[in-house]
């Protein structure tokens, strides 16, 4: 072979190993593991909801007391949220993920192994603890590893996570309760937990760039330095309106679907179904368009198109399947499209040496406007002597109030970081 072939071929594998960049290729990596984290995060929360009839019957125990075991993990979010505030900066994002995803992993093993209701309601405060404070570090990291300029892209794979999770929890949770017990699924995803958690110690990289310009202060001097940042206000309330404009709606799409439009309760699964396998495709879309063509812009147009889906299924009467069906995917539709670019802009708002706390304590927000909407909407919402619900349409209109309010808010919101 001539020197000037061996050339050619050097020249070759050059090209070829240009292709694909190594920061891409560890950008890539990274992204995964951030996914996969957030869908057993994400599916750990979801996996409930199916099984409420079988652990009433098992334990026993009332709706209010399935209830309290779904709240059980919201409000330990939320307040470990709060509390990892005073100290998640002060370590290597490396380290507070897994040393997190390891007592979440640990969590949800206890959730399978729970013999009683009482354990169980202890097995998913302890998750909720871990979980909910995974999710939050989760987009610390994406703001602190990925540029700017692609983290709408990022943020909206990531998010995604959340619709595979729709997709595969309910289903998946329903088999195999049905086929052995409730204690399956748990088990199962416990399992999946400890995979990722050996994967994530391997390619995760060391992430300290925020510890650099870390000054070490009073745990409480860090809130207070959050809570005086006008941008943080900003985007705090941003996340407030976010999410309450979505959860009036949400808690009482299942109920509503049976009681006025005509579903059965084993046909709900179809609502989470194509809703969740739409936004696996459409939250990445949002998240490439936000980057393209701004993120304040996409949300706003998201935001906007989104009050048409909101006011059509709070006002759906009975109807065939698939025009329901129709009606219940947009809405997950531009649920999901707005809550990626609005995610990215938070993630932005705040400067790499604050910005694990920032999102523990937004995380913690985020719960609770959940849960408030969910409780302020039942007030509104009324069933009548024949089974039907009332004044759900009332809600849509809050919903849509609330939503103009994000799409003002956004516009107060800055990108620092």
């Amino acid at each position: 072979m001539t020197s000037h072939q061996n050339n050619e071929m050097d020249l070759t594998k050059a090209s070829a190993d240009n292709l694909v960049p190594k920061t891409v290729i560890r950008e890539g990596l990274l992204i995964l593991t951030l996914a996969a984290i957030q869908f057993t995060h994400m599916m750990d929360f979801v996996i409930m909801m199916p099984l409420g009839p079988q652990l009433m019957r098992v334990f026993n125990i009332s709706p209010q007391e399935f209830g309290l075991l779904v709240s059980a993990y919201t409000f330990s979010a939320a307040v470990a949220g709060f509390l990892s505030a005073l100290f998640i900066d002060r370590f290597d994002r490396k380290h507070a993920m897994l040393g997190l995803y390891l007592g979440f992993a640990l969590g949800t093993l206890a959730c399978a192994l729970a013999p009683s209701y009482g354990l169980l309601l202890s097995a998913r405060v302890v998750a909720g603890a871990f979980g909910g404070v995974l999710g939050a570090l989760v987009l610390a990291v994406i703001g602190d590893a990925i540029p700017e300029q692609r983290r709408g892209a990022a943020t909206g794979k990531v998010m995604a996570a959340f619709s595979v999770a729709s997709i595969a929890g309910i289903p998946i949770g329903l088999y195999l309760a049905s086929e052995s017990s409730w204690h399956a699924p748990f088990y199962l995803l416990a399992a999946l937990s400890f995979i990722i958690l050996v994967l994530a110690a391997k390619f995760l990289p060391p992430l300290r760039g925020h510890l650099t310009s870390t000054v070490q202060v009073h745990p409480f001097s860090v809130l207070h330095e959050i809570v005086r940042k006008r941008n943080l206000q900003w985007a705090m309330l941003l996340m407030v309106t976010l999410t309450m404009s979505g959860f009036f709606v949400v808690p009482f799409i299942s109920p509503y679907m049976v009681a006025n439009v005509g579903f059965k309760e084993a046909e709900l699964s179809y609502i989470y179904l194509f809703g969740g396998l739409a936004t696996v495709f459409t939250s990445q879309w949002a998240g490439r368009l936000a980057d393209r063509h701004g993120k304040q812009r996409v949300f706003a147009f998201s935001a906007l198109l989104s009050l048409l889906p909101i006011l059509a299924i709070t006002h759906l009467p009975p109807v065939a399947h698939y025009q329901a069906l129709t009606v219940t995917t947009f809405f997950f539709i531009f649920f999901g499209a707005r809550f990626v670019p609005a995610m990215a802009l938070i993630t932005s708002s705040v400067e790499p040496k604050l910005r694990g706390s920032f999102m523990s304590i937004n995380s913690s927000v985020q719960q609770l406007s959940a849960g408030l909407a969910a409780f302020l909407a039942g007030f509104i919402v009324q069933e009548s002597a024949t089974g039907s619900l009332l004044h759900f349409s009332w809600v849509g209109f809050v919903a849509c109030a609330i939503t103009l309010a994000a799409v003002w808010v956004v516009r107060h919101l800055q990108q620092v970081g």
